[in-house]
């Protein structure tokens, strides 16, 4: 057995990497990029020692500690009393000091095994390592659940016979990474944008997650400018005073586009009656589904169904 220290210092030699060379083309881009660790089959020790550094140059890691221990970086030293989310890169200058026997789990891998050709993202450029944050998240109950459960998928991948594991493993780390960033601030996470860009994006995202309607039992829940508002926990008008001043258009009318949107498709592409249409779009009665759509289009819901499909009155 050895500390946790001497298992960093191991992988900063590279000697796994040098015997790649040994195995057939394809596998050798793979084994010696990857790895997880139960950190409980490690042997630990905790002493009255300074920290040590990690040694691990090579790798990217993502740990999960859940003993009590430090974290130190070159303007600050984080107290981890809670179950803790960890990011560190090759670059990173952090020292690590047990304070009591650990327990929690970690991967390592190289910017190899994420290269863009696989993984579809570039690496440096995600928001958990670009962040003058440092990436050290505490959790919560249900969080840490989520964790254990992906470290647990990585070690039955990784002990696995599937051809494809390694896409597997891939998909787990981006997952992890992916939490982290959700942890983090949302200024951190759109630090090219302006507090009015994302709260635009924001409000978007609500709209349109709210489509398509699939079926008439199914029913939109945000009508109201309030509606959208309370979900952004901003005052209603300070929403349509960023709304104005991003699209030129208010709260309402980017509500009322999108509903009469969906309004056309549906008479358009399905039999449902407009009675459906109208209680599937949020409205109270077939009425006031109709004054709405004529004051959009000129024209009533059963007009614009019966008329050729090349028609566009919007």
């Amino acid at each position: 057995m050895f500390s946790f220290d001497e298992f960093d210092k191991r992988f900063a030699t590279g000697s796994s990497l040098e015997l790649k060379a040994l195995l057939p083309v394809g596998i050798q881009d793979e084994i010696g990029h990857f790895n997880v660790f139960n950190m409980s089959k490690i042997r630990q020790t905790v002493s009255n020692t300074p920290s040590e550094p990690y040694q691990c140059r090579t790798f990217y890691k993502v740990s999960l500690l859940l003993g009590h221990s430090k974290i130190g970086y070159p303007d600050s030293i984080i107290d981890l009393s809670q179950p803790t989310l960890v990011f560190t890169t090759p670059k990173s200058p952090v020292t690590w000091l047990p304070l009591e026997r650990q327990s929690g789990m970690c991967c390592v891998f190289t910017s190899e095994f994420l290269h863009p050709t696989r993984s579809g993202v570039i690496l440096d450029e995600l928001p958990i390592y670009k962040s003058p944050e440092h990436p050290v998240f505490p959790l919560q109950k249900s969080d840490v659940k989520n964790v254990k459960d992906i470290f647990e998928k990585m070690q039955t991948a990784i002990a696995s016979t599937y051809a494809y594991k390694y896409d597997l493993l891939r998909a787990y780390t981006l997952e992890l990474i992916h939490l982290g960033q959700q942890l983090q601030s949302i200024t951190m996470l759109h630090p090219n944008h302006s507090n009015f860009a994302r709260t635009t994006s924001l409000f978007i995202e609500l709209l349109e997650r709210q489509f398509p309607v699939e079926n008439p039992r199914q029913r939109i829940n945000l009508r109201a400018p309030k509606d959208y508002a309370e979900k952004l926990s901003i005052h209603v008008n300070h929403l349509n005073k960023i709304l104005k001043e991003t699209t030129s258009l208010t709260t309402s009318a980017l509500i009322a586009g999108r509903i009469l949107k969906e309004a056309q498709i549906l008479l358009r592409q399905t039999n449902w009656t407009i009675a459906e249409i109208a209680d599937s779009l949020g409205f109270s009665d077939v009425a006031h589904f109709a004054k709405f759509f004529k004051n959009e289009t000129s024209i009533s819901p059963g007009v614009y169904r019966s008329q050729p499909k090349s028609l566009n009155y919007t």
